[in-house]
């Protein structure tokens, strides 16, 4: 596969992206100096000027997070470069998006088309760029990471995505961030990237966030719930429907990445990001009815154990009590969320399922295994 730096082309008829860096820096130069005629005043407590304008690379970044977080870099000044496999436009037009913003956003985003596995391309081809920062919204394994701390041995932070799956299960709740992990868990690579980084001479920040939400979520979260009271099913909750669980909407997550940017309070720091409110199962069935504007749902409560499932999922989270103390960001990088919980819903099912797009096609086959038995009191 041939390997290079490429920019993504829009299809619509919006002024053409900057075919290579140079002519891409002269385009910088210019919107740099129209920045500087403005007197821009700060959103919040941490803010990145101008005049600090930084090389910014995201690993990942056209699915999920990094659409939102890519284009608070770019309105921020930031010079901005996807590293993806190519596999889907590095650019996407976001429901409720403007045409100039858009076009806006297009033109100055940059791609560098690689596997991120092919470990001696990621060295030579970061290591000629010379990135002031790196966000690695992807990254699954420690070894992942390794390749791109030898690129840039300049490197001013490295951001990664984590998660609050790393956390040993415990009767003591919420997470905090200094409480025990488990190197057991399904986010072991993660933990391990941690590790590596906090090995490593370079100034690091971790994001764990814990179950995240929003338009273009390719994790049925809300997206379950959603099929199911637009069928006008019951929806089938297991246990008594009162485990406690949290989630965060995805802008708040990335301006939390933002938050962190070039802030020493960061460095070398871990963070629990979500919502500052926890909610039941039932609690959580009831708010996207809200959301979608649907009527008060019926909930079916069931025994897990008394079903089997085979491989697939009956429902989208885990079996118990999951969430995390987000003090520590509110405190030491003043985050506060943007969205509750159902003003978050309904942010996502307005731009998103609401319009009839969504990531999973509608699968009732478990619900179906449930209601067609004689359900267990619980």
């Amino acid at each position: 596969m041939a390997r290079l730096v490429a920019f993504q082309q829009n299809q619509l008829s919006f002024p053409p992206l900057a075919s290579s860096l140079s002519d891409f820096h002269g385009t910088r130069l210019q919107t740099h100096i129209q920045l500087k005629r403005k007197t821009r005043q700060p959103k919040a407590s941490f803010y990145v000027s101008a005049s600090s304008t930084k090389k910014i690379l995201i690993m990942g970044g056209t699915r999920f997070i990094g659409v939102f977080l890519s284009r608070q870099l770019v309105k921020e000044g930031h010079q901005v470069t996807l590293f993806t496999r190519g596999k889907a436009p590095i650019t996407q037009q976001l429901p409720g998006e403007s045409d100039t913003d858009f076009a806006d956003f297009s033109s100055k985003i940059l791609h560098l088309k690689g596997d991120r596995k092919d470990y001696d391309f990621v060295k030579s081809s970061l290591s000629a760029e010379g990135f002031d920062v790196v966000y690695d919204i992807n990254g699954r394994e420690a070894e992942e990471v390794e390749p791109i701390l030898d690129a840039l041995p300049n490197l001013e932070q490295f951001i990664y995505c984590s998660s609050a799956g790393v956390y040993l299960k415990s009767d003591l709740l919420p997470h905090a961030e200094i409480d025990a992990v488990d190197p057991k868990s399904r986010h072991k690579g993660k933990l391990e990237t941690e590790s590596l980084l906090q090995s490593k001479d370079v100034n690091w920040t971790s994001i764990r966030p814990v179950y995240i939400y929003g338009p273009l979520n390719y994790n049925p979260v809300e997206e379950w719930f959603f099929h199911r009271l637009k069928a006008g099913r019951p929806i089938p909750i297991p246990g008594s429907g009162i485990q406690i669980t949290q989630l965060g909407h995805v802008k708040d997550l990335a301006t939390a990445f933002l938050k962190v940017l070039g802030n020493d309070k960061a460095s070398k720091q871990i963070f629990n990001i979500s919502g500052d409110k926890y909610v039941t199962f039932d609690g959580l069935a009831r708010a996207c009815a809200k959301a979608g504007g649907f009527p008060e749902p019926e909930l079916i409560h069931y025994n897990p154990k008394d079903f089997d499932f085979g491989k697939k999922k009956s429902f989208p989270f885990r079996d118990q009590h999951f969430f995390a103390s987000v003090e520590k960001a509110k405190s030491v990088l003043g985050l506060e969320p943007e969205y509750g919980l159902v003003e978050g819903l309904t942010d996502s099912y307005n731009l998103d399922f609401g319009r009839g797009t969504f990531r999973k096609e509608a699968d009732f086959s478990t619900d179906d295994i449930i209601l067609g038995k004689s359900l267990v009191n619980v």
